[in-house]
């Protein structure tokens, strides 16, 4: 992302300065909102080994939070690899906040048929190039990660059936609390699936069938993880807010003080106590 991206016609003019800009801000967001950052286990190769392969990934939608867990990844995983990302978004909420164009975002209709005729020749362009991620809320709305069955808009499967290359990537999120007084954020990748002329085979309704069944697996994988507690699965990507503050949090200080202890905001923690 170095210097303004040089982009097909159809897809938004991104800033990479803006970009830097949101960048260098998101560690310290997440770092005040949440008690940590986990990912289950590792990224694909293709996050991380391959700069040039276009991404089409595409997440649950439980949450506000879910462009801050966009940025939080791609802050990890795509800084400074050349990589450029686009995501629609509704187009009133656009108009209110027209510097989003600068990172990458473009306003649709959801409702109509301009809208998907619109993320479609957005998508298709963001696809035929080298090293660029479309990002999409597949829910299309906000949906609580336990709902199941999960059911994606048919747009992801219409873009994937048409594309020649690329390759399709979930990722689950969720927002699960625990011992601290701020939530965690977790992050799981699904199976990716290679995109091209093969995928034209499928119709858009088995395309559909199959990216829900990937994402449902993603989703239903960090459930687990998250309920029975295991931690060894997971990496850490960002150590944040630990403790209770206030008074509580004071008298542990004091306590650590007083007998000679370093002291640990962490609620789980003896140190302190």
């Amino acid at each position: 992302m170095s210097g303004d991206a040089a982009t097909h016609p159809d897809l938004p003019q991104v800033s990479a300065r803006w970009v830097r800009g949101v960048l260098w801000y998101v560690p310290r967001l997440v770092r005040k909102n949440f008690s940590a950052v986990r990912l289950l286990g590792q990224p694909p190769a293709v996050v991380t080994e391959d700069a040039d392969t276009p991404l089409l990934i595409y997440l649950n939608h439980p949450s506000w939070w879910d462009p801050v867990a966009v940025a939080v990844v791609t802050e990890r995983y795509f800084r400074g690899r050349g990589r450029v990302g686009y995501g629609p978004i509704d187009g009133a909420g656009l108009e209110k906040y027209r510097f989003m164009e600068k990172l990458g975002f473009f306003g649709i209709d959801p409702a109509s048929r301009a809208g998907a005729s619109k993320f479609l020749r957005v998508g298709r362009a963001a696809l035929a190039t080298p090293g660029a991620i479309l990002w999409v809320t597949a829910e299309g709305h906000f949906t609580d990660v336990r709902k199941r069955p999960v059911t994606l808009r048919p747009g992801v499967a219409h873009l994937a059936r048409k594309a020649t290359r690329g390759v399709v990537l979930p990722l689950a999120i969720e927002y699960p609390f625990g011992e601290e007084k701020q939530p965690e954020m977790r992050l799981a990748f699904g199976e990716p699936i290679t995109l091209g002329e093969a995928g034209g085979e499928r119709s858009a309704a088995e395309w559909n069938t199959l990216l829900e069944d990937r994402l449902t697996r993603a989703m239903d994988d960090l459930a687990h993880a998250t309920i029975h507690g295991e931690a060894e699965r997971f990496t850490l990507l960002y150590d944040g807010q630990r403790g209770v503050g206030g008074v509580y949090d004071g008298w542990r200080r004091l306590k650590a003080l007083l007998s000679g202890k370093k002291f640990n905001a962490a609620h789980g923690s003896t140190d302190g106590r």
